[in-house]
């Protein structure tokens, strides 16, 4: 997984830059995805984003854009911290800053890294946000056994939360979800993915 990582960043960006500052990049996002507390936000997560991204990239307008968000949608990842996504929009802004990546460019994929937050649709003009979203919340319409490993996983995140503390607010977050229209805003995801993932959540909250 590591090495196909790798060289999915240095495709990404042999465009913007030569490789020994993409080498010096990877290294930095390689070692921010590792951290031990991270048990779900990590290079799995990514992985499994850029994988999926093959099956509805042809409706994206700006791959790379959208590309360098999934990167760095999650760079900065504390479970205390309530400003993860403004922290990890501005530090992709810095590390854009340094490659030959234009503004305009560098501000959507800092817009489309905001809209993780409250996973709502930022920018309705292409796909671009919409695909984003869905890839991000595609863990949640996975087999029950794949979910399970992964609310076990959210759960180690916020184990410095007791239960009594922790319950309440993942059933007011899986509630929000339930609570939409859809969860998926594609309708390739809203196919393969909705009625299982509302089932996940349902059963989910059963047992919190």
């Amino acid at each position: 997984m590591i090495n196909w990582l790798k060289s999915e960043w240095h495709l990404l960006t042999k465009n913007y830059c030569n490789s020994t500052l993409a080498e010096s990049l990877w290294a930095e996002i390689e070692s921010q995805y590792i951290i031990k507390n991270r048990h779900y936000h990590n290079l799995s997560h990514i992985f499994n984003m850029l994988k999926q991204l093959d099956e509805t990239k042809t409706e994206i307008k700006d791959l790379d854009s959208l590309k360098f968000a999934i990167w760095y949608h999650d760079i900065i990842y504390k479970s205390t911290n309530k400003d993860n996504e403004e922290k990890s929009a501005f530090f992709a802004l810095n590390r854009l800053k340094k490659i030959d990546f234009n503004l305009k460019r560098t501000q959507n994929v800092q817009e489309l890294i905001l809209s993780t937050k409250k996973h709502t649709i930022f920018k309705t003009q292409n796909n671009d946000n919409a695909v984003l979203l869905d890839l991000d919340l595609s863990i949640l319409g996975t087999d029950w056994n794949t979910y399970k490993k992964y609310i076990s996983n959210i759960r180690k995140e916020y184990k410095i939360y007791p239960n009594f503390m922790y319950n309440p607010g993942r059933k007011k977050v899986l509630n929000h979800f339930l609570e939409r229209e859809t969860l998926y805003f594609t309708e390739h995801y809203k196919k393969q993915y909705e009625a299982q993932a509302r089932d996940n959540l349902n059963r989910e909250i059963k047992l919190l």
